[in-house]
């Protein structure tokens, strides 16, 4: 997937990429994506998107967020406009989303989480 050319009549998006992390924390020992690195991941990207100059508006924004209801796959993530969910494990992981989907708009294949994996 590439980046799309935006019709003439329709104005920018603020931000050209928007991912955010599911930081939920489930206090009945549910699986959760906060028991699950999330939050340094959350850190690590937000780092990384503005040590690569892709941070503010007309670029890229990243978010924290509440449940996302697909914590089976956990930890999770989701960039939009794309919609594209993601799992990951290290640092490394979140490095090839920042370069590959966020910088270059390409899909990081291997990360995507299954579209049947939910809650």
């Amino acid at each position: 997937m590439t980046d799309a050319t935006p019709d003439a009549a329709t104005p920018p998006p603020y931000y050209r990429r928007h991912i955010f992390f599911c930081l939920n924390d489930r206090a009945n020992g549910e699986a959760c994506c906060a028991r699950r690195g999330a939050q340094q991941a959350f850190e690590h990207c937000k780092a990384q998107v503005r040590a690569l100059g892709l941070a503010g508006p007309g670029q890229v924004r990243v978010n924290k967020a509440g449940c996302l209801d697909r914590c089976a796959g956990g930890p999770v993530a989701v960039v939009y406009p794309e919609g594209v969910w993601y799992t990951y494990v290290d640092h490394a992981d979140i490095d090839e989303i920042v370069t590959s989907h966020l910088r270059d708009g390409v899909v990081v294949e291997r990360l995507r989480l299954p579209p049947d994996v939910g809650r």
